[in-house]
């Protein structure tokens, strides 16, 4: 998962950092309050680990913008400060956990697993870029009106870029989160598949275009085309496909 640490304390926040890493999470780590939010809207993290006491904007402000804006995001504050009504403000202000410090590593580590559970078990299972759909739960994806007939792995690949909002994804990640394979294991499974997942989805496009659906970004990856347009099945008039809900 993808997590934002917002933590003044820099031998903290650097411990945390490391630890999460070896959990096999993507981990970015700044060091106050304004920071925090902007590295938010553009990482759109699954999870932000929040201190409260930070500099240039407190944990309770960063809560108060967080709420509304990014409701897919599970926050866990972290606070030295021991009143309950604290606690309670900060729950009452969108955060999903508070861990009072010091706490356990360990029980860092469950709680912020504990939260993605819950986050996973109420949120939307249908994914949709454009005219493409996929059913998380019914394991379908529905192109133009059309039912696309994936395997396994190309259902996995489709359904990681689609995560990902239309954020580019590197080979490396795509063979460590897809495969489950060390990055150095020196095959273009990634490309092969890739191709496949355009193949089928051309198919059921209107146009019959491979390349509208995933785009390739020169030297770094894929995602889901930004800025494409695509037809809207109801209608028939053409429209930005330059977002994924989820």
């Amino acid at each position: 998962m993808r997590v934002l640490i917002v933590e003044d304390d820099a031998a903290l926040g650097l411990f945390l950092q490391k630890g999460l890493k070896l959990e096999g999470h993507e981990v970015t780590l700044v060091g106050d309050g304004e920071a925090g939010l902007a590295k938010a809207a553009e990482l759109r993290p699954d999870l932000i680990v929040l201190d409260l006491s930070l500099p240039r904007k407190d944990g309770t402000e960063v809560l108060a913008e967080l709420r509304g804006r990014f409701d897919e995001t599970a926050v866990l504050v972290l606070t030295g400060r021991s009143q309950v009504e604290e606690r309670v403000k900060c729950l009452n202000l969108g955060a999903d956990d508070c861990l009072l410090k010091p706490f356990s590593f360990h029980e860092l580590t469950a709680r912020c697993r504990a939260l993605l559970r819950r986050k996973e078990q109420f949120s939307d299972p249908v994914l949709r870029h454009g005219d493409v759909e996929l059913n998380r739960m019914e394991r379908r994806v529905v192109r133009n009106g059309r039912v696309v007939e994936l395997t396994v792995k190309e259902f996995a690949l489709l359904e990681f870029l689609l995560m990902r909002r239309g954020q580019c994804c590197s080979r490396t990640e795509l063979l460590r989160e897809v495969w489950q394979m060390s990055p150095d294991a020196g095959t273009n499974v990634v490309d092969v598949y890739v191709n496949y997942l355009r193949r089928k989805l051309g198919i059921a496009s209107v146009g019959g275009d491979e390349s509208s659906v995933i785009e390739t970004v020169r030297g770094e990856g894929y995602r889901m085309a930004i800025g494409t347009k695509m037809v809207a099945r109801a209608s028939g008039y053409p429209v930005s496909a330059a977002f994924a809900g989820a």
